[in-house]
């Protein structure tokens, strides 16, 4: 009678184990890294005043189809950026960038809104580090 309960909550364990899908976030072997490039201009967006990577910049991460970002941290000096511990999965990386043509405001962009720079990716293995093409932003 015991081997019989053993071997049926044996069962169960390993189909309750191997049935769950894991979704896209943290606690896998896998990491998202990419650039940020910004073009610096004057306040009124008429003269482009500097370009380089850039540092000190928010980029976030969404997880899957998750409503909002999972995490989010600064670039580094170099405008580098990683996300470690990721599960296979969609991915999507953003950062803020500075409204240019002025669609919201008639004072020459004073009062311009933020743009969301998305990139788009897809961990489809353990261990893989996947390289986020540059996001392009624009700094007043």
């Amino acid at each position: 009678m015991k081997s019989i309960h053993l071997q049926l909550f044996s069962m169960c364990f390993l189909l309750i184990f191997f049935s769950c899908k894991k979704e896209a976030g943290q606690g896998g072997t896998s990491s998202i890294k990419g650039k940020v490039y910004a073009k610096y201009y004057d306040k009124t967006f008429y003269k482009l005043t500097d370009s380089a990577y850039a540092p000190n910049v928010d980029v976030y991460i969404i997880y899957g189809d998750m409503p909002s970002y999972g995490n989010h941290q600064k670039t580094n000096y170099d405008g580098t950026y990683e996300f470690l511990y990721l599960r296979n999965g969609s991915y999507k990386i953003y950062a803020h960038s500075q409204d240019t043509t002025g669609q919201y405001s008639n004072h020459l962009n004073i009062y311009a809104p933020l743009l969301y720079i998305i990139k788009s990716v897809e961990i489809t293995k353990r261990k893989q580090t996947v390289e986020v093409p540059n996001i392009n932003v624009i700094i007043k």
